[in-house]
């Protein structure tokens, strides 16, 4: 059985939940992890296993935008530390002896990996970015570009990349990756859904003020999570975020108003539900994910900044299209994964790489 090494990025759960399932599967098996990680991912792994907090080029939000000025702020107080905290990573693969390394999306465990020869495999959603091609509007080129630089120059030291996304473009000629359906949670897979006449909205980057009193003018009940409270307020029940509870609303809804989570956007769609997102300004992955949402027919994307009376309207007036549409996707990929994960384990690359 392997030692892993498990880098990852800690800014709020969606990277940590997405580790977990693989570390439990792979647990389970027999192999021993050591997580290196930061912030809420970190609480939410030392559940279950051994964590190393380290820091990491998170991102920040403020008003329903990309915090420009805090993220940069945050990457360079990483960088700052680059030199002490390597030295401190190598202490521990001196100690742990890992036989392979797996990054979600973190920044000291590849550099450390192949400075240690050992293999070390990037799984998570944002190297869909950069290594398949996409159809980004003009509008928008100044994100892309950001993006893939800060990809390129902060989380590209790994040997192979398993990208991991509801959209599934071919990977560029050289890549070095291969491109799976997304990872879904265990209590995801054994639900059955149904289509229920109520609305899931989860906002959790900065919520816009004016938001829950628009949805107040459409008719129509609204389970919301992300206001960190339980409250009735008409058509509005504000609830307080519970695994099981939000799980039950989800797959039981008639779709999903969302910001532009691509974890959130997988369930949802497992559950053949359409999505509404609105993805936060200037956060490329989410505007991606909103684009594709458009582009396969299964939801749209939208904009805070322009809470029309037609929107939602409009958005139902197609749901039986986009319904039909999702139901030709594929949104669980977990044997996939797990399957290639084995492999890279096993020969350290994943199949099809020399």
């Amino acid at each position: 059985m392997a030692r892993i090494l498990y880098g990852v990025h800690g800014t709020q759960h969606g990277h940590a939940i997405r580790a977990l399932i693989l570390a439990r599967h792979l647990a389970a098996l027999g192999h021993e992890f050591l997580f290196v990680s930061s912030e809420e991912g970190a609480g939410l792994l030392a559940r279950e296993f051994r964590v190393e907090r380290f820091e990491n080029p998170g991102t920040r939000y403020k008003n329903q935008r990309l915090d420009t000025p805090a993220t940069l702020a945050l990457a360079a107080k990483t960088l700052a530390k680059r030199p002490a905290e390597l030295a401190r990573l190598a202490r521990l693969i001196d100690a742990f002896k890992p036989d392979a390394a797996i990054s979600d999306y973190e920044y000291f465990v590849p550099i450390a990996a192949k400075r240690a020869g050992i293999p070390c495999l990037s799984i998570d959603h944002q190297h869909v970015i950069s290594c398949c091609d996409h159809p980004v509007p003009p509008r928008l080129l100044p994100d892309y570009w950001g993006i893939r630089a800060s990809i390129r120059f902060l989380f590209s030291a790994c040997s192979d990349y398993l990208a991991i996304s509801f959209f599934q473009p071919p990977a560029k000629p050289g890549a070095r990756a291969l491109v799976a359906p997304p990872i879904l949670r265990q209590s995801v897979i054994e639900r059955t859904p149904s289509q229920g006449s109520h609305i899931v909205v989860y906002q959790s980057c900065g919520i816009c003020d004016a938001f829950a009193p628009y949805l107040r003018t459409i008719d129509r009940e609204f389970r919301v999570y992300g206001y960190k409270m339980d409250k009735v307020d008409g058509n509005l029940t504000f609830r307080n975020y519970s695994e099981n509870g939000f799980l039950d609303d989800l797959a039981s809804c008639a779709y999903v108003v969302c910001g532009g989570s691509h974890n959130l956007m997988s369930e949802a769609l497992y559950f053949g539900k359409p999505v509404l997102s609105f993805p936060v300004a200037g956060a490329f992955e989410q505007q991606l994910n909103a684009i594709y949402l458009d582009k396969l027919g299964y939801g749209r994307g939208a904009s805070m900044d322009r809470l029309e009376p037609d929107l939602l309207p409009a958005f139902e007036h197609n749901l039986d299209a986009m319904r039909r549409r999702i139901a030709t996707g594929r949104f669980c990929g977990n044997d996939e994964v797990f399957g290639l994960l084995d492999a890279f384990l096993r020969h350290g690359r994943l199949p099809g790489r020399s």
